[in-house]
């Protein structure tokens, strides 16, 4: 009896189990399908402010409010309560800019596997088809919510995609929210994937090298290869310094002294001390959407010697080494317990979301174990003690513009 009680039990607590992650999947998507309605979704307040270092920016508010702006009718003043004039002197409404409020970035890391060899499997071919818009297309089915995630559905659209013979916007069309998520996507993975050139080393001669043309992931892991690291989905945890927030961010936890890459290309937009984030860098893509946080960097020796404000880098370059700095108005203080790097990505649709109450921060957890895929080779330079990436790598965008990647 006390046998088949307890299988009666588990079998119970088993189904209940099922019921409620059920339910809280459920109300997940309709959360995030009345958030794209239009409906307002404020979360909480934020991680410590990554760019200047001002005390509005560490008070990152809610992370959006809908997907557009909604239009304010005629005699309202606009999002930011300002009236304009015509030339005749009689005011005039300021239309809201239209542009993505909320993101909820909640990938799995194997849907970003899939979808990736799709895209890099494909390409050359007649019918190349896009990562970012494999995902898009199939967060239309999940409502967003991508624990539903299956193999086979992203092996199904992409085979009735190809016995279409249309491209990916055509056979999306009338997809509800398709275009949202496109956007989305395109923001936090748009420069991630893509042309460029490498140093590979010579067959037989490891000493000598030469360039090769290749199409795939060009972005890195932030910690450099060889060195070991611990994480957890840490995002959203609880945070008191200074004030209550959440960490809109990811940890990974490391030895002192560890060479930090940069994940993607992209120029230096904020460097120094942080007083919740230490010594920090900041680094934003060149198309402007993404911008890389890197904190809590070592004492006395937190950044490679040659950057500053305007820098470029390339994906793959030593921008810094792990430590434990922040938590301190004071600089160059070693506050936080534990040695690790926090590193956080934003998303910018309009410049007015860099700063304030309307940043979107989004779950890097799964991006940072798909990146691990491809992690930068360094070397230690004795005399300057500094560590540098030991081949080079050349990215169409800096070619174009004009940047010399040696400077």
């Amino acid at each position: 009896m006390k046998v088949k009680y307890v299988v009666l039990s588990c079998a119970v607590g088993l189904m209940l189990c099922a019921a409620a992650v059920s339910w809280f999947g459920y109300r997940r998507q309709a959360e995030t399908l009345a958030r794209l309605g239009g409906q307002r979704a404020e979360i909480g307040t934020g991680e410590s402010g990554p760019g200047g270092g001002n005390d509005s920016q560490e008070q990152a508010g809610r992370l959006g409010e809908s997907y557009r702006a909604e239009e304010k009718k005629d005699g309202e003043t606009d999002t930011e309560g300002r009236v304009q004039e015509t030339e005749s002197g009689a005011p005039e409404t300021q239309t809201p800019k239209d542009y993505i409020k909320w993101v909820d970035f909640d990938i799995t890391v194997q849907a970003l596997e899939d979808a990736y060899r799709q895209d890099v499997d494909s390409y050359g071919s007649g019918q190349h088809v896009s990562w970012i818009e494999l995902l898009a297309y199939l967060a239309t089915k999940y409502g967003g919510d991508f624990s539903k995630y299956k193999t086979k559905d992203m092996q199904d659209l992409v085979q009735a995609l190809t016995d279409s013979g249309q491209t990916m916007a055509a056979y999306a069309q009338g997809r509800q929210y398709y275009s949202y998520y496109l956007e989305a996507y395109t923001a936090v993975l748009g420069g991630l994937v893509g042309e460029y050139e490498i140093e590979v080393p010579a067959e037989g001669n490891p000493e000598a090298t030469h360039w090769e043309k290749k199409y795939g992931l060009r972005a890195f892991s932030p910690v450099a290869k060889g060195y070991e690291y611990s994480d957890y989905d840490d995002f959203g945890v609880a945070r008191s310094y200074g004030y209550r927030r959440q960490h809109l961010g990811h940890d990974m936890m490391g030895q002192t002294g560890t060479p930090i890459i940069a994940i993607e290309s992209g120029y230096v937009e904020a460097i120094g001390w942080n007083q919740y984030g230490g010594w920090r860098i900041g680094i934003r893509s060149f198309d402007k959407k993404r911008y890389y946080y890197y904190a809590h960097l070592r004492q006395n020796f937190p950044f490679n010697k040659s950057l500053k404000e305007g820098s470029i880098v390339t994906a793959g370059d030593v921008i810094g080494y792990m430590g434990h700095t922040g938590y301190s108005a004071k600089e160059n203080v070693n506050n936080i317990d534990e040695t690790h790097l926090h590193w956080g990505l934003q998303l910018i649709f309009d410049e007015s979301q860099k700063e304030g109450n309307n940043e979107i921060w989004v779950d890097c957890y799964a991006l940072t174990r798909f990146l691990s895929r491809n992690r930068c080779a360094t070397k230690k330079n004795m005399e300057t003690k500094e560590y540098y990436r030991i081949y080079e790598m050349r990215i169409p965008e800096t070619e174009s513009d004009g940047v010399d990647l040696a400077e």
